[in-house]
């Protein structure tokens, strides 16, 4: 795709059999202005043009036997080769794999910093392990399950790193308020009308007072978290600080 004349902040290059799928994000919405913008770069390389045969083959079963076709690892290693040369060959190798390391917020910044980073989308059963040796710097998981290739899961990288780029977003704090941005769900959002079918807008949200919102939305963000994910935050990890929030809104039930 055509970039505007200016420099990138983050080059990325996906190794993907379906490079027509990467429109979701090439074409719309926070992503799609990124990459329209030129604030990102993406390259997409098909392995199958470096497949030797008509049928552009790039899998073959597996050694040992068992279900399903592994990716070979000689013509993946040629479609990396030209990834790196399309956005240069200090770009970090990152697989989507569910073995991999998993995704969360502080993975994400640490990634959207690397400047350039080329993503393996794998197929069929999985991909050569002397391919993963030799050439993959990371696995990446974005969660305990399996889905059917890895495009999606590289949709999701990708997405969750543009949002951390500066100007990607219209307002440069959403990121950080975003859930998980401090290892904590998000708090409860309200617009209009004031009343919805019975049910009020906090009447801290109507006052105005930054302070105290600032307080109760930590606060609710704190309770859902201990509520909802017991994995990341439970009550003896509290702060005195933050038990003192929660005591002021009445939140800080067992």
């Amino acid at each position: 795709m055509s970039m505007p004349d200016i420099t990138p902040q983050l080059r990325l290059a996906v190794l993907t059999l379906f490079p027509e799928m990467f429109s979701a994000i090439t074409d719309w919405g926070v992503t799609g202005r990124a990459f329209g913008s030129g604030l990102c770069q993406l390259h997409l390389q098909d392995p199958r043009e470096e497949a030797s045969d008509r049928h552009g083959t790039v899998d073959d079963r597996p050694y040992g036997g068992g279900p399903g076709m592994v990716m070979q690892a000689p013509i993946l290693a040629a479609a990396l080769a030209k990834a790196r040369a399309a956005i240069g060959g200090d770009a970090k190798v990152v697989a989507m794999s569910p073995q991999g390391k998993p995704l969360d917020a502080t993975l994400v910044r640490s990634l959207a910093g690397e400047g350039a980073l080329v993503v393996i989308a794998g197929r069929y059963e999985g991909i050569d392990e002397r391919f993963m040796t030799r050439h993959v710097d990371l696995e990446v998981s974005v969660g305990d399950y399996v889905v059917s290739g890895g495009e999606l899961p590289a949709m999701i990288l990708i997405d969750t790193l543009i949002r951390w780029l500066p100007g990607a977003l219209g307002h440069e704090a959403s990121a950080a308020e975003d859930s998980f941005s401090e290892g904590l769900l998000d708090c409860p959002h309200y617009t209009r009308p004031e009343i919805y079918e019975g049910l009020a807008v906090p009447s801290v949200l109507l006052t105005g007072h930054h302070g105290e919102i600032a307080g109760w939305r930590r606060a609710q963000a704190l309770r859902r978290t201990l509520d909802r994910r017991p994995d990341l935050l439970t009550i003896d990890g509290l702060t005195d600080a933050d038990q003192a929030l929660l005591d002021k809104w009445d939140l800080l039930q067992e």
